[in-house]
């Protein structure tokens, strides 16, 4: 891993889950990061982005803290979906090899800071500067420059924008469109503290149940016996005078009858769906929900917003030490972005049976409801979200097809694509070459990982990727790797196979009894060596979007990450894939 870093320190703004993690994943790599936040010190009020994918994990992991993550949340694998008093379906969440988290946790976003801020106070390569509000931002081909406050200046080669939804004046200011829409209905939010038995361990979704007739209720479990409850409630819902009234009271006995109960956080949200047209503007790249705003039915918010800290660090690195060029910084818009449009096609489907929009949508939600009990094709139509999964980059400029391994679309829920480009390769323990065992993923977060199966040459495979690029390339066999076959199962590797794997553990390629020049081919087309045209992509779900002009920053007076002062043009994307 490198040491020597030959530029200014990055600098990441936010100093939230998805600016902490990507200040350590850079750190990983050698990088120096200032991570720079206007508020004065940590809030930590409310669960806000409790459900942590498995892996979301696995990435925290690499810069030491999933496990205790994991160590301290609630772990669930079933979700199960009611209509009325009526169990409709329950979902168990599909593993290939053997990961080492578990499908879902449940944490606090406040623990899961607090816990990223015990490895960024370990890093000497991460500086944190609170109360650091930044009001002007210029970037060139050289660098960034960025203006806080109280007039101190920050120059760095590349900034990453994690300040969350309300950096609309940074927005402005970088030419960065951020169009979208705001739904209606709200959503109150309560965290209870209360012993109910057999529900620790599921996710709870109810239709229409009696307790809140005609609207929806989510249940979560959290630590220390909390329970994170989402009810749907009417536009004009007033939570100040539901609680002076003590219908509050009644509507969580409801739930939890006459058991003693302590409401730890309450709060009403409006969710909205966006997606900034730009995810890179020159040596700036935005990511989390700074870049994209979804409902929270799934799950996608905070775990998106971590898998885009790992797609932007790597990047950076890789740039930064002359190892790939500038273009590969744009793949960071590519794949991000199209991940950003995915999650919002498929939330904005679950708001759309959630909440329909006419009496048509309504009748045939209450039909489909209807049936569901016992027409198991109406069951795969009830939408009560498609829960957090991996993007998988399968028509990316960086993967090379597989006519072999095509990829066969978006898998049911609960289930997993087969392995394959553009896939997250699965997870095993491996026994690396040192003697140590841990996941196979650890191994390709250091640089590009080539797997070789039984029936090929390592030697000649060594020989092909020495020098094919500048930065940390390591080729090892499967059948050293992992002598009782998990891994190679679960790739259902074949004979003569080469499994090109990128440093965010994506699949880059998959080839069969490749030449020296296929091979080096697919390396410098997943490090960006190759042109955009040299690249052939597959079928997909990804949907490509232009990147549009890059326009030089604006000057803006206050803050960069201040409430909105006016509200941009409704609109919103169609149905998903």
């Amino acid at each position: 891993m490198p040491t020597t870093w030959p530029h200014a320190p990055v600098a990441v703004l936010g100093a939230g889950p998805v600016g902490q993690t990507t200040a350590l994943l850079l750190a990983r790599w050698g990088v120096p990061t200032i991570v720079l936040d206007q508020r004065r010190e940590r809030d930590r009020v409310g669960s806000k982005a409790i459900c942590q994918q498995r892996d979301v994990l696995d990435i925290w992991d690499a810069v030491g803290a999933g496990a205790q993550i994991a160590a301290e949340g609630v772990t669930w694998t079933t979700a199960r979906t009611f209509h009325r008093d009526t169990e409709l379906f329950a979902i168990e969440f599909a593993e290939a090899g053997r990961p080492a988290f578990p499908p879902f946790v449940n944490i606090s976003q406040a623990r899961t800071e607090e816990i990223l801020d015990g490895r960024i106070a370990a890093e000497p390569l991460v500086e944190v500067r609170w109360g650091s509000r930044v009001v002007h931002v210029d970037h060139d081909r050289s660098g960034v420059e960025v203006r806080i406050e109280d007039g101190g200046v920050v120059r760095a080669p590349y900034l990453v924008v994690c300040g969350g939804a309300r950096c609309d004046d940074l927005r402005d200011l970088l030419g960065i469109g951020f169009d979208g829409h705001s739904f209606d209905d709200r959503f109150l939010i309560c965290d209870i503290r209360a012993d109910l038995p057999g529900w620790a361990t599921e996710r709870r979704f109810y239709f229409d149940p009696g307790w809140n007739p005609g609207r929806q209720v989510l249940i979560h479990p959290c630590p220390d016996s909390t329970f994170r409850v989402d009810w749907q409630v009417p536009a004009g819902y007033d939570l100040a005078a539901e609680v002076a009234s003590g219908a509050l009271d009644a509507r969580i006995r409801r739930i939890v009858g006459d058991r003693d109960y302590e409401i730890v956080w309450k709060s009403v949200y409006r969710f909205q769906s966006r997606v900034a047209d730009r995810m890179r503007i020159g040596r700036v790249l935005v990511a989390g929900d700074a870049a994209h705003l979804v409902a929270p039915f799934g799950a996608r918010g905070l775990n998106s917003g971590v898998a885009d800290a790992e797609n932007a660090a790597w990047k950076i690195a890789w740039v930064g030490y002359g190892w790939s060029p500038d273009a590969l910084l744009q793949t960071y818009h590519d794949e991000r972005h199209a991940a950003a449009v995915e999650n919002v096609a498929v939330t904005t489907a679950t708001m759309d049976f959630l909440v329909p929009q006419d009496e048509t949508r309504a009748r045939y939600r209450a039909d489909v409801l209807a049936a569901a009990a016992h027409e198991p094709d109406s069951r795969a139509r009830v939408d009560s979200g498609r829960l957090a999964e991996p993007f998988w980059y399968v028509e990316s400029r960086l993967t090379t097809e597989a006519g072999h391994r095509p990829f066969p679309g978006r898998p049911p829920r609960g289930q997993l694509p087969p392995a394959g480009p553009g896939v997250l390769l699965p997870d095993a323990p491996v026994t690396r070459p040192d003697g140590t065992t841990g996941p196979v993923r650890t191994l390709a977060r250091d640089g590009f990982l080539l797997l070789t199966a039984q029936g090929t040459d390592l030697d000649a495979v060594r020989a092909a990727a020495t020098g094919a690029l500048p930065g940390p390339v390591r080729v090892l066999a499967l059948a050293d790797l992992d002598p009782d076959g998990t891994l190679a199962g679960a790739l259902d590797a074949r004979r003569g196979e080469v499994w090109v794997v990128r440093p965010d553990a994506h699949v880059a390629a998959a080839l069969v009894d490749p030449t020296a020049h296929d091979i080096v081919a697919a390396l410098q087309r997943a490090a960006a060596h190759a042109s955009p045209a040299d690249s052939p992509v597959t079928g997909s779900r990804e949907r490509r979007t232009p990147s549009g002009p890059q326009t030089p920053c604006r000057p803006v007076d206050g803050s960069a990450c201040s409430s909105r002062t006016r509200r941009r043009a409704a609109g919103h994307g169609g149905p998903p894939p």
